[in-house]
């Protein structure tokens, strides 16, 4: 029996590394990161775009979601892969979190940020606009919501954890049903 990866969506910022990375092991389950898997195997994601561009760097970023996305446990994407249309209509299979922050919490997560997409004279500004872009494709892409902006982060863990808890038993009795 396979449970479905649990995907969780964002923009810059709003957790989705650290929150999925101890929601894993929270879970007992493996941790998937597409930025680090994409780092590890090109390099730095600065330098990426800056060699070979976005588009370069796109391409790269739908094939580590693939990679992703064929494992059980929890997947952080990066902010901009919900952009691709083939990860859009991957996500449809997967139960997704969408995990959001406010702009003066995300102001302190990323100063002094090598964000390619923040560099300028003002991240914040930056950061909004992607955000603002990005927002309603996230909103229909996620299956739940959930504010990383306040609360303890362990709070914010164990609300996604038991989420995704609830998903994979649904996972489980289904397969049951069908078999």
């Amino acid at each position: 029996m396979t449970r479905p990866a649990v995907v969780l969506i964002g923009p810059m910022g709003a957790g989705k590394t650290s929150i999925g990375r101890k929601a894993a092991k929270a879970l007992h389950a493996p941790f998937f990161d597409t930025d680090i898997a994409i780092a590890r195997a090109h390099g730095p994601i600065p330098k990426i775009f800056a060699s070979q561009g976005e588009p370069h760097f796109r391409e790269l970023e739908r094939e580590a979601v693939r990679e992703a996305l064929a494992t059980d446990g929890i997947v952080a994407v990066g902010g901009g892969a919900v952009l691709h249309p083939d990860t859009q209509a991957d996500l449809t299979h997967h139960p997704v979190v969408l995990l959001t922050v406010d702009p003066a919490t995300v102001a302190g997560r990323i100063r002094g940020t090598t964000r390619p997409l923040l560099q300028g004279e003002d991240a914040l500004q930056s950061w909004q606009r992607v955000a603002e872009e990005r927002g309603r494709l996230y909103a229909e892409l996620a299956d739940i919501t959930i504010d990383t902006s306040v609360g303890h982060i362990r709070d914010i863990v164990d609300r996604v954890a038991g989420w995704v808890e609830e998903q994979w038993a649904d996972a489980e009795n289904a397969q049951k049903g069908t078999e």
